[in-house]
């Protein structure tokens, strides 16, 4: 879809540690969920999460782009805090619940790994080229706004992305871990 595409440093880091963190798994264990916490989301549903928020922040910038216009909107004091924190310090929150748009299917189509890493591969390369397309229309400042994190630079959205995926390879890789993958 995107041959020649040369991806920004942190989506590629990102894409390059799923799909790591996803190699070697079969439709079966991709339904995996930490031991004694069934009521947490399993690997797939982990990386699910993740695709629907690509796709969400895909739709986002899309809608900014066909207006031709960065948004105007200025991030609170509370906002401005929880930017820093999470894309300047690098530092993801524990414990938050996932806004329902990016809420994964209870139960989906169990996918290999194969199948997820494509997905996540082709969603991310996709983000990357709408990212450039955001950055050479309305340049580094502020231009697209998150549901929680208010308005966002694309250098920010991409540390987003980078530090989110991260914290949950991280869910991921303990599952594999206490299950032995």
């Amino acid at each position: 879809m995107y041959r020649g595409h040369v991806m920004n440093n942190s989506l590629l880091q990102l894409q390059t540690e799923l799909i790591s963190a996803l190699k070697g798994l079969d439709a079966t264990h991709t339904q995996l969920r930490p031991p004694k916490r069934p009521d947490k989301w399993s690997i797939q549903q982990i990386a699910d999460h993740l695709l629907l928020s690509y796709k969400g922040t895909q739709n986002g910038i899309q809608a900014r782009l066909a207006k031709g216009t960065p948004t105007l909107a200025r991030p609170s004091t509370l906002q401005r805090f929880v930017q820093y924190t999470l894309t300047g310090l690098g530092h993801f929150p524990r414990g938050r619940k996932a806004p329902p748009s990016v809420i994964p299917d209870e139960h989906p189509e169990p996918l290999t790994g194969t199948q997820l890493s494509q997905l996540v591969e082709d969603h991310l390369t996709c983000l990357d080229s709408l990212f450039k397309d955001a950055e050479a229309l309305f340049g580094g400042g502020r231009c697209i706004s998150h549901p929680v994190l208010g308005p966002l630079s694309i250098h920010q959205w991409r540390r987003f992305q980078l530090i989110h995926g991260q914290h949950h390879i991280r869910q991921i890789l303990v599952i594999r871990a206490a299950h032995n993958l």
